[in-house]
């Protein structure tokens, strides 16, 4: 299964506060033990939502709303795609992520859906486009 391990954001991470080499060498080390076990198949940080834009969906009308955004606790900071054997596989891991002395945090972590989670919705033609699209996709990646 792949989950994807959501990294909340914090005041400071909203505010641009750069990690310390310290803790950007602990993940450093982190990452590389999630890449030699097979697990890690993404991962990035995100700029904060003063970067940001979100567009806006109302039946056929969209609107663009310019960060930054309230509620830091509904923000993300970062992201990793996981591929694990199971959910609790994936929590072992999550309670491992290098933290800031002192300070609260969260991840959240979401399976992805699979080809194999849909049924009839998915059609021979859609299940075809799906993989022809994941294999463009793999392709543009190297």
């Amino acid at each position: 299964m792949r989950v994807m391990v959501i990294i909340k954001a914090t005041e400071d991470s909203e505010n641009g506060v750069m990690p310390s080499t310290e803790l950007l060498t602990e993940m450093g080390k982190f990452n590389e033990e999630l890449v030699n076990a097979g697990m890690m198949l993404a991962g990035d940080g995100l700029h904060p939502s003063s970067k940001a834009k979100r567009v806006h969906f109302k039946s056929k009308k969209t609107s663009v709303i310019d960060g930054p955004f309230a509620e830091t606790k509904e923000l993300i900071a970062g992201y990793w795609i996981w591929k694990v054997p199971s959910m609790d596989e994936a929590v072992a891991w999550a309670r491992r992520i290098p933290a800031v002395d002192g300070e609260e945090s969260y991840v959240e972590l979401r399976p992805l859906f699979e080809i194999e989670d849909f049924s009839a919705e998915l059609t021979p033609e859609l299940r075809e486009q799906d993989a022809r699209l994941r294999e463009k996709v793999n392709q543009a990646q190297g």
